[in-house]
């Protein structure tokens, strides 16, 4: 009961926290709108972003949507494919069609509470598969290392490319100096303490490792360190790199083809797309349910650098942020959780009968 109230309101804190970036995002655009209104003489009854943002909902092309979720169905197949290249080395073979159900659990998970998807995922792999939690979280653990490795790949491309329009905006807009400042202050103060914790932690390593508890961590940590191994011991390493690539090319994908679904983005370029999916990629990140508002924030401001005006920008991401949140994260996650049950209703999980980790 105390575990769920405190996930309920870890639920209400991040859920507050997206509610609360979207309608002062609303707001502030609203009245951008209201006044530009104001200028070409439309009187203000008749000019609410609301209204606007329903409207263009209505005027989208649904073919280019339903694109966008081929995209999003690929990259996830495909994230299952990569999965079951990791835990295969750990002696077992799970089935895609649960691997990639579980993976839409979780996103589904994420939803409620962020973060709180990758522990059901790796949960619900291990109940069905009947593989141990901690070797399933391992390789959850890697496949997530690997996601953070490719979003700062794809996001040192698009400086790359962009470099000046970015610098450019940064300096119209944004107060860089003050940043940085506040980020060399977080350096400075956060190093230490966190060097303090730690040599605390190895000082008295031996009388905690030694309690019941300390045995339980202990065990746990050796299973969950398999897991993570287990991208040493893959069977073809360059199929799981192209898996990877394919992963987020899909995700870029989504946004270029979100564009061609709105007419007033249909005519921005590849390297717009880019700049608009890294942007929007870093405010999934932030802890919020989806990305609720930070999406919508990070995706309007890189919009913004290619002319497109406010109140577009707005509507283009709720756009772009309800169909792969409806159409994909809640439609098919939910059908995932349904049909999981009745797939593996007579399953027997099938084992390679050895562990290649630790083996060599």
């Amino acid at each position: 009961m105390q575990r769920f109230i405190v996930n309920f309101l870890k639920f209400l804190l991040f859920l507050g926290i997206g509610v609360l970036i979207l309608f002062l995002l609303y707001r502030h655009q609203n009245a951008a709108f209201q006044a530009e209104c104001a200028l070409k003489g439309i009187p203000n009854e008749e000019c609410n972003l609301m209204d606007k943002v329903l409207y263009d909902f209505s005027t989208v092309k649904i073919s280019w949507l339903f694109l966008v979720l081929c995209a999003f169905i690929t990259s996830n197949v495909s994230r299952a494919i990569r999965w079951n290249m990791l835990i295969r080395p750990l002696g077992y073979t799970p089935r895609l069609i649960n691997s990639f159900f579980c993976i839409m659990i979780g996103y589904f998970a994420n939803l409620g509470l962020p973060r709180l998807g990758e522990v059901l995922r790796a949960g619900t792999m291990a109940q069905y598969e009947k593989i141990p939690v901690e070797k399933v979280m391992g390789t959850v653990v890697v496949d997530r290392i690997i996601d953070v490795i490719s979003i700062l790949l794809v996001t040192a491309l698009a400086i790359a490319l962009e470099y000046d329009t970015i610098l450019a905006f940064a300096k119209q807009h944004v107060s860089v100096a003050d940043k940085i400042a506040l980020l060399q202050k977080m350096i400075l103060w956060g190093i230490p303490v966190m060097l303090l914790g730690l040599g605390v932690l190895w000082y008295f390593r031996k009388p905690l490792l030694a309690t019941r508890i300390g045995v339980r961590i202990m065990g746990l940590a050796q299973g969950f360190w398999q897991g993570i191994q287990t991208v040493r011991q893959l069977e073809r390493p360059w199929l799981f790199l192209f898996h990877s690539f394919l992963i987020w090319f899909m995700y870029y994908s989504m946004t270029y083809l979100n564009f061609h679904a709105f007419a007033p983005t249909a005519h921005l370029s590849l390297v717009a797309a880019l700049i608009t999916f890294v942007f929007g990629g870093w405010g999934i990140v932030i802890p919020s349910p989806g990305g609720m508002g930070t999406y919508h924030f990070l995706a309007q401001t890189a919009l913004a650098m290619y002319g497109i005006s406010g109140e577009d920008g707005f509507s283009w991401a709720n756009i772009s942020f309800f169909t792969i949140q409806l159409g994909g994260n809640v439609a098919i996650g939910l059908s995932s959780w349904l049909l999981l049950p009745i797939v593996n209703r007579g399953y027997q999980p099938k084992s390679i009968g050895y562990e290649r980790i630790g083996t060599n």
